[in-house]
């Protein structure tokens, strides 16, 4: 049946239907009874629009991202094809005999997990690393209530990612500080103070935020598990030690992993994200159901754990993003290792190369990432953290993580990854370089950046409060 259809600006299409469409069954309230009066253009100079909006953005394949913290690698475009297949465009309620493919991906993705990690049980339900912290925590709480223990205190260094204090305390958890040292790690001896029967585990990175290796964890976990209390580890710097050691064997007892930053799975526009939750084995009955289980001939999601906290997502989790995980674990297999050393080799080229220009708080080996300081350019030419990040905007390069962790004042986190080339490292310290010089001979060229940037300053409190998102004509 040919249907024509007049346009709000009078002019004509052609719609080619098998049917008229009916919307009787929509309530009367919600149809429009007006133009929408949206703009009519063709398809070539609306597919010249977005193309000129993609362009404006900033991402991986445009230029280096040194964004600390966030290990912003490159993401294989062999996983989006793989993550396409039509075997796994199934929906996540399928009866298990339906879904066998999916199964078995889940299944052998959490047993790669398990291996890389060195821990017993897996989750794959968090949507994020923020959330696989909530996941642990209330792992965790739950775990304590069995025995009958009322703690209610959670260790977190002062250089902690920001998510770990917020999510301990959703689940209930006071938070407690432990001060770094003089080398940027946790302060044992101010651990052993803090330390009593109320305190339910320490949450940790290893890596930690400065990008150094805490030295210390053995002694750290053997004080936390002799006063019977657990460790968390957060795993977003996970992607510094991968094939070198892992969290079982420094003693922790509860992991979450970003598989959108180890394992190359996309950021996105902040989603989506997969955070899966590793355990040792006493806490495997804990875990969020179902769980994933081969009896040697079948995948089935099983519900019967003893102590489990329930589910904390609907279904498995983020599963296009499992199979973009699991694809990269078999691409890389054993050079993992090599993507680990590849990571920490960048960073410490970088650190040596910018730390006469740049004020280097920890003046120690780091592992993938590490942290400068503006605070010399600041107080001598009055040029902030955030007038150099927004200075390396003009150049093909994004800005580091700027301000955290807040125990270096004038922060800047550089992460360079296992990805960039020495002649993209080389192009950023020239950059950095001449920013500093700048800074010195010219601050306001620092000062008023950024220069060549589809929208210049804005009032980024008022952007994030009171954003403008209206349609104008």
């Amino acid at each position: 049946m040919k249907n024509i259809f007049e346009k709000s600006n009078g002019a004509q299409c052609t719609v080619f239907t098998d049917e008229a469409l009916n919307v009787d069954f929509i309530d009367k309230k919600f149809l429009r009874t007006s133009a929408t009066n949206l703009p009519e253009v063709s398809e070539l100079e609306l597919l010249r629009h977005y193309k000129e909006l993609s362009d404006e953005n900033f991402c991986i394949e445009k230029g280096f991202y040194p964004l600390g913290s966030c290990t912003m690698k490159y993401n294989p475009k062999v996983n989006e094809v793989l993550a396409a297949l039509d075997g796994f465009n199934i929906h996540p309620a399928f009866a298990d005999e339906d879904a066998q493919g999916s199964l078995e991906l889940m299944y052998k993705l959490s047993e790669a997990l398990k291996n890389i990690t060195g821990m017993d049980g897996v989750t794959l339900q968090p949507a994020a690393g923020a959330h696989g912290e909530l996941t642990g925590m209330m792992i965790i709480k739950k775990y304590f209530e069995t025995k009958g223990e009322k703690r209610h205190k959670v260790i977190i260094p002062d250089s902690a990612h920001g998510t770990n204090p917020a999510s301990a305390h959703m689940c209930g958890f006071d938070i407690i500080n432990v001060k770094s040292n003089a080398k940027g790690q946790v302060d044992v001896e101010d651990l052993k103070n803090i330390l009593d029967s109320d305190v339910a585990a320490i949450m940790m990175t290893n890596p930690n935020t400065l990008g150094l290796f805490e030295e210390n964890v053995l002694e750290i976990s053997n004080l936390m598990h002799e006063n019977g209390s657990l460790l968390y580890y957060d795993g977003a710097n996970f992607n510094a030690i991968m094939g070198h050691t892992n969290p079982k064997l420094m003693g922790f007892d509860v992991v979450h992993i970003n598989l959108h930053k180890t394992f190359s799975t996309p950021h996105a526009g902040g989603g989506p994200g997969a955070g899966p939750v590793c355990v040792r084995e006493e806490l495997k009955e804990f875990l969020p159901v179902p769980v994933i289980e081969y009896d040697g001939k079948k995948y089935t999601r099983q519900y019967n754990l003893a102590h489990s906290i329930g589910k904390v997502r609907a279904y498995s989790g983020s599963f296009a993003i499992m199979v973009r995980a699991y694809a990269y674990i078999l691409m890389m297999g054993s050079n993992l290792k090599h993507t680990s050393e590849d990571a920490v080799l960048n960073a410490n080229y970088l650190k040596e190369k910018l730390k006469g220009a740049y004020l280097l708080p920890y003046d120690e080996p780091c592992m993938h990432e590490f942290v400068l300081s503006g605070e010399i350019q600041k107080e001598k030419y009055g040029v902030t953290t955030l007038h150099i990040a927004k200075r390396l905007m003009d150049g093909n390069t994004h800005p580091p993580t700027v301000y955290f962790p807040m125990i270096v004042h004038e922060a800047l986190m550089i992460e360079p990854t296992e990805s960039e080339t020495k002649e993209r490292l080389d192009e950023f310290v020239d950059t950095m370089l001449k920013i500093a010089k700048e800074a010195e001979t010219n601050p306001e060229m620092v000062i008023d950046a950024p220069h060549t940037t589809p929208v210049k300053k804005i009032d980024e409190v008022l952007a994030a409060r009171q954003p403008n998102l209206s349609f104008k004509q």
